[in-house]
């Protein structure tokens, strides 16, 4: 891994110089991850004890239910007390923000140690090291076995299911929970400061100065710094992330709450309540690529341009099951409402409208949750750049969407981190003003056209939609 690291920073190295500019120019580095990709190494070795588990896969389906089983029979201890049934329930969002569910790492890794027998004899012999995406890299950038750091920066740590939210320390209740031995764990590190050096290769000496889950890094890119301030970023699934500022606001609807950022060892955090849609490019893909009803991508605007509406038909896109806010891993993928004379155009629609249906779920959400409206959303990510997905995003959603010009927002956020920890440029992320003259290229809104009384109607069938999908492969 060192030596993948080192062969992808030669290549963006030479990139670099071949533009005209020296590598003596990059003065830090930031890292932004997939944040919930669980990963085992060895503290000996340095190498990875089994494949990396990323963070929509479903395998251990079977796994949540079994702890959902502990959590209503046994309970969970907390401060000598434990709380079982919809207690314990109550008492892990308490301590974590989250709920039990395939989607986090502290799952993955009790997978892992379940059917690993490498991982498992690691961790008896205090020979594993956990981490998620950002740890692994840190570790290898900075030495590897050979002295690298094993440290986690909190927004991926708020998304194991071991991090005490409120204190932003690992939690004994948590391992206990879920029996990981402490030794396994790394060292909590903020969003932005100076962890270490990297180790060898074209940038050696150069500090790491910032660590962020890419989601985190999509909102910091977007500055919504302060509270009310919100943004979708739309990849192969699609993350909403309402900035609830130093308030921890536990959801009574479906989300989760989570860390935003912490610009520095001594600050205080921000928080953020979030959304997190398992499918949103990757439905377009499974056009593309197994129902082959479009050659690219790009074309799913094109075709689904050509309907003026989906002719009555709903895609609930829940292929791993269904996140925010409906958190049921037994849904499955429903086309429903096709007739003799439904085409592939208007399945191409009913693909672009499931994204907005969802994402508008969990605005609903957050707005019943923070009592707060959303004045617009910002979004970013590669299916922002079709007009007619965010056309119809806005006409679903029913407000308006801001589209920034340059929308590589995960990596800007990241950088902003990193710059911040140096004072590079000024920029200071506790002071949003030092940040005003970043990515101020502009931006695009798109505001909703249709009719409430027709956007309302549309929502009622996509509620009835996924109630038809819910519990699909529930046991009998």
């Amino acid at each position: 891994m060192q030596d993948m690291c080192n062969k992808c920073i030669d290549g963006a190295v030479a990139d670099l110089e071949e533009k005209g500019w020296s590598r003596a120019s990059v003065k830090v580095i930031g890292v932004t991850n997939q944040r919930e990709t669980a990963v085992a190494w060895s503290r000996k070795t340095g190498k990875p004890l089994c494949r990396a588990i990323v963070w929509d896969d479903s395998r251990t389906r079977s796994l949540v239910a079994s702890f959902e089983r502990k959590l209503d029979n046994e309970g969970i201890e907390v401060n000598g007390q434990y709380h079982s049934g919809t207690e314990g329930v109550h008492a892990l969002k308490e301590l974590t923000g989250l709920p039990l569910s395939t989607y986090f790492s502290a799952i993955k890794l009790r997978w892992m140690l379940d059917n690993w027998e490498d991982v498992r004899t690691a961790h008896e012999q205090d020979d594993l090291l956990f981490g998620t995406v950002e740890s692994w890299i840190a570790y290898n950038l900075t030495g590897g076995k050979n002295g690298g750091l094993h440290i986690s920066e909190v927004t991926n740590a708020s998304r194991t299911l071991l991090l005490n939210i409120k204190t932003l320390k690992w939690d004994p209740t948590l391992l206990k929970f879920f029996g990981f031995k402490e030794s396994i764990l790394p060292r909590l590190v903020s969003t932005s400061e100076v962890y270490g050096e990297i180790a060898s290769g074209s940038l050696k000496g150069v500090p790491i100065g910032g660590l962020v889950g890419d989601q985190q890094g999509a909102l910091v890119g977007n500055k919504c710094l302060k509270q009310g301030e919100a943004k979708c970023t739309y990849g192969t699934g699609a993350f909403l992330l309402f900035c609830t500022g130093d308030d921890i606001v536990f959801s009574g609807h479906g989300l989760l709450s989570t860390v935003a950022y912490q610009a520095g060892p001594n600050a205080k955090p921000v928080y953020a309540l979030e959304g997190a849609i398992a499918v949103a490019g990757s439905a377009i893909k499974w056009l593309r690529d197994s129902m082959v009803l479009i050659k690219s991508a790009e074309q799913i605007n094109e075709l689904a341009a050509s309907v003026p509406t989906t002719g009555g038909v709903y895609f609930v896109t829940a292929f791993s099951g269904l996140l925010a806010p409906y958190w049921d891993p037994n849904a499955t993928g429903l086309l429903i409402g096709m007739t003799s004379y439904t085409t592939p155009a208007h399945i191409a629609r009913a693909t672009l409208e499931a994204n907005a249906f969802q994402t508008r779920a969990v605005i609903d959400s957050m707005k019943l949750d923070s009592r707060a409206e959303l004045k617009h959303l910002k979004v970013d990510g590669g299916m922002t750049n079709g007009e007619v997905a965010m056309e119809i995003l806005a006409d679903v959603g029913g407000f308006d969407v801001v589209r920034p010009e340059m929308r590589e927002s995960t990596a800007l956020g990241s950088a902003l981190l990193a710059g911040s920890a140096i004072g590079l440029f000024g920029w200071d992320i506790t002071k949003p003003e030092t940040l005003a003259k970043v990515n101020t290229a502009g931006s695009k809104t798109f505001a909703p056209q249709s009719p409430e009384q027709a956007r309302d109607k549309q929502w009622r069938g996509w509620q009835r939609a996924v109630e038809r999908s819910r519990k699909w492969e529930q046991e009998d």
